[in-house]
Formats: C-alpha cells, structure tokens, sequence
C-alpha cells in the first residue's frame, strides 16, 4: 500500500519590494532667478513669487501620505522654501550639505548674460562633464555628491517618502544618473523654481516617475 503524500504547505506570500519615494523640490524664484549665478553665496531670499510658489508646492506634498522627512540644502531660499513643506507634513526640516548648489567659485554672482560670452560657457552646456568652475567644483564632484546625499537620506527613510529641497543643477545631474543618461546631457533637463521631481528606488535600481512636475502629485507610484 503505498504511502500517503504530506501535503503540500502553501508558499507564503512576497511581500511587494518596498520603494523609497524621493521628492526632489528646486528652491522657489528669487530677486536673482534667471539672470545671476548666486551659487553658495548667503543672504538670497525668495521673492514674494517665490514664497507663494513654496506654499503651493507645500500644499501639494501635503496632500500626500507617507511622507516622512524633510531635508534641505543650508542656504536661505530652500530652507525657505522647505518650511511650509515640513509644516504641511508635520514633520521638521533637517539641512543637509549634500543637497548645496554646485560651488561655482569665481563665477559665483555674476550675471548670466556676461558668462555666456565667455569661451568655457560653450564647454558647461555641451561638455559639462569635462569642466570645473575656476576655485570651484566640477559637474562631476557635484553630480557624485547629490547622488550620494540622495542614497544616504534614501536608506534612513526606506519604504517611506523623503522630501530634498535643492537646487536646479544638482536635481538635474541627479535626473540624468537616475535615467543612465550621460552628465554630458544634462542640461536638456529643465528644472523650475518649485517644481517637483519624483524618483521611486527599489530593489532594482530607480524609477523616474516625474520631471518638472508643476501639477497633481497624488497618482505617484512606480508601474
């Protein structure tokens, strides 16, 4: 007579793969937006556009959940920027060095429409990976740097939403490593002042899931 089978236990369930939601927010606009390279210098505030671009961009994040922290580059304008986000989520805002400006040393304060005359500013929009600013940082230094303020701050939120308040080129190089895209593409990413970007990182690398985004923000999910 043969033995009776053991049957089979039922395999438990995987749980999904947690994702870490990162809000990547440009600082709002400021006296200077557009037309001075300000760099790390202190003492910028948001204009009074800007300050009602911070309480937009608030209102929108509040609305989302999970949102567990809060973290800013040091300057005023994002810290600015950051504290009516932290209030809407109920949470305080930390600054973090890792989410800086690029430190543009020389060519920190001078106006836009005077550096791009200048030879080298042919080499920032189509060569980026290959320059440094006089007495500054590199594109690369500073692509490496947000990257890694972004794993750092990632990994002590996990599974939650974590919200950076930075600037445009870091959330720029940030985008173009998150999409294996070359530094030397980067600057056909637009960042605007309180746009939200928004990358999902798993198990298997990042998703992309909004660029620039200026509008609803509550469908957020990895597909």
């Amino acid at each position: 007579m043969a033995a009776a089978r053991t049957p089979r236990r039922a395999s438990p369930k995987k749980a999904p793969p947690q994702h870490t939601l990162v809000l990547l927010v440009r600082h709002g606009q400021t006296p200077t937006t557009g037309t001075t390279l300000p760099g790390r210098a202190k003492g910028l505030h948001l204009a009074d556009t800007g300050k009602a671009q911070a309480e937009a961009v608030a209102a929108r994040i509040g609305a989302l959940e999970n949102v567990e922290a809060v973290y800013a580059s040091p300057l005023e304008r994002t810290r600015e920027t950051a504290a009516p986000i932290g209030k809407a989520v109920g949470v305080p805002v930390k600054a973090d060095r890792g989410l800086l400006e690029c430190e543009f040393g020389e060519w920190t304060g001078r106006k836009l429409s005077e550096l791009n005359k200048l030879p080298e500013w042919k080499t920032v929009q189509q060569y980026p990976s290959g320059f440094r600013f006089p007495g500054g940082e590199s594109f690369t230094e500073m692509q490496l740097r947000m990257v890694g303020a972004m794993d750092r701050l990632g990994a002590a939120h996990r599974g939650k939403t974590v919200v950076l308040v930075s600037h445009a080129d870091p959330i720029k190089a940030a985008v173009a490593h998150a999409l294996g895209t070359h530094l030397d593409l980067f600057q056909r990413i637009s960042i605007s002042t309180c746009s939200v970007t928004a990358i999902a990182y798993g198990p298997h690398g990042p998703n992309v899931l909004t660029v620039n985004e200026t509008g609803e923000l509550k469908k957020l999910a990895p597909s």
